[in-house]
């Protein structure tokens, strides 16, 4: 639980996680284990600093791996679309979706098909299969709230060891981040309380995504969200209400 880096059964792909947030969602969310196919946060996250407040990491966990989704679905490769970035990206709004190359998909796809469609199309696309998966996972025991949980390592310092070796740091996010004077504290005592705030700061995140996504608090599509993606299907209706989920 603590140290294994392993979720879903999966083992970790080699991103330390400890001081991003968003990049703990992106694996503990992700619907096939702890990879980066589906929100790799972390460089936009700690580099760019393109999500700082809370509500918009939530916001990049429902719209990453939707629009991540959308290339698998349509078997196109995701490098030209953030690999390369428009000279004027950063100016955008919402620079982490490089929205002008969005565009250029939807574009693209409506040349193909014949179909016209728009950026917010293309995610609805993903939206329907993405939750389907969900709720494969959840007639297979996999789709639940408890499923999406990550080890302590990947939050946090689990030994004193690790702790101490970046004191300084930790002891500051203590004082300044959580209001916690960390002055005669022993280690252990600073690493249970930065462990508390680390997981409640994690259990939030999953209670934000799973609103966003049209979620129960148990991490499972609500009846509207699947009737509104148009796979309400009865062999999905029937799997929802086998756990719970009326509405």
């Amino acid at each position: 639980k603590d140290i294994g880096m392993e979720s879903k059964g999966l083992e970790f792909s080699e991103y330390m996680t400890k001081e991003s947030l968003a990049q703990q969602g992106g694996y503990g969310l992700a619907l096939k284990g702890p990879q980066h196919d589906e929100a790799w946060l972390i460089f936009l996250d700690m580099v760019h600093n393109y999500m700082p407040t809370f509500e918009q990491k939530a916001e990049a966990l429902h719209w990453f791996p939707m629009f991540r989704t959308w290339f698998g679905l349509c078997g196109l490769c995701k490098l030209p679309w953030n690999d390369i970035v428009p000279e004027d990206n950063k100016d955008t709004p919402e620079p982490a979706k490089v929205i002008k190359h969005v565009q250029w998909y939807a574009d693209y796809f409506s040349c193909v098909t014949g179909r016209k469609v728009g950026p917010d199309d293309l995610v609805r696309m993903s939206e329907a299969v993405y939750n389907f998966q969900r709720i494969f996972n959840l007639r297979m025991g996999h789709g639940r709230r408890e499923h999406d949980t990550i080890p302590y390592r990947a939050m946090g310092p689990v030994t004193v060891d690790e702790y101490e070796s970046r004191q300084e740091r930790y002891d500051k996010q203590l004082s300044e981040k959580y209001g916690v004077d960390p002055a005669g504290k022993t280690t252990e005592e600073k690493l249970a309380v930065l462990r508390k705030f680390r997981e409640e700061e994690y259990e939030r995140l999953k209670d934000a995504v799973y609103q966003r996504r049209g979620w129960t608090k148990e991490g499972i599509p609500t009846i509207e969200t699947v009737r509104r993606l148009g796979i309400d299907f009865p062999e999905v209706l029937e799997v929802l209400n086998s756990h719970g989920v009326t509405s």
